[in-house]
């Protein structure tokens, strides 16, 4: 089990710094490109802007993510992470992915705006996308720490100790007759 969890690590590791590469050539090269050979054939500069800003979202977010590897996916001894520290980290993750659907529509309504109204449409779902996982993502929050409130913090020695851990139930029943 310890080899394994050595190369999930390692797994993780090398697809971090892969997405960091890509991230770092999409905030050097892209908007190198997009100025010299955009604005070489005639782009209106407002719009080879908003190019650049799209690509560099999408940069900032792939740095966010690999980020969130290194920090949750990567160090050794995370495995035994409570509830309360996974509901936090996947908090972060679906953050970063938020924040990135929002800038990303936004910079489309104003090119869909620019070129054809017609098809505003399209920036429109995205903005109702990412909204939607927004509430998705508080409810996923309000009801994980409800639960977290009921059961109480996990015991951090039962596991090491080698008796079984509680069950959900379990908890909730001594809760009960607790108090």
């Amino acid at each position: 089990m310890p080899r394994m969890s050595f190369v999930i690590r390692l797994v993780f590791a090398v697809a971090a710094c892969a997405i960091m590469a890509v991230a770092a050539v999409l905030l050097v090269y892209a908007p190198y490109v997009v100025l010299t050979k955009g604005l070489g054939e005639g782009m209106p500069l407002h719009q080879a802007l908003l190019e650049i800003v799209g690509y560099l979202i999408v940069a900032i977010a792939l740095f966010d993510v690999a980020k969130y590897f290194f920090e949750e996916e990567v160090p050794a001894g995370r495995e035994k992470r409570t509830a309360a520290d996974t509901r936090r980290g996947l908090t972060k993750f679906v953050s970063t992915i938020i924040i990135a659907l929002f800038l990303e529509a936004l910079v489309l309504v104003f090119e869909t705006a620019r070129e054809d109204a017609a098809h505003v449409a399209y920036p429109a779902i995205l903005v109702a996308a990412a909204c939607l996982t927004l509430v998705v993502l508080g409810l996923f929050q309000r009801l994980s720490a409800s639960t977290e409130k009921e059961i109480g913090p996990e015991p951090e020695g039962e596991q090491e100790s080698g008796l079984p851990e509680k069950s959900l139930k379990q908890r909730l029943a001594s809760r009960g007759a607790n108090g």
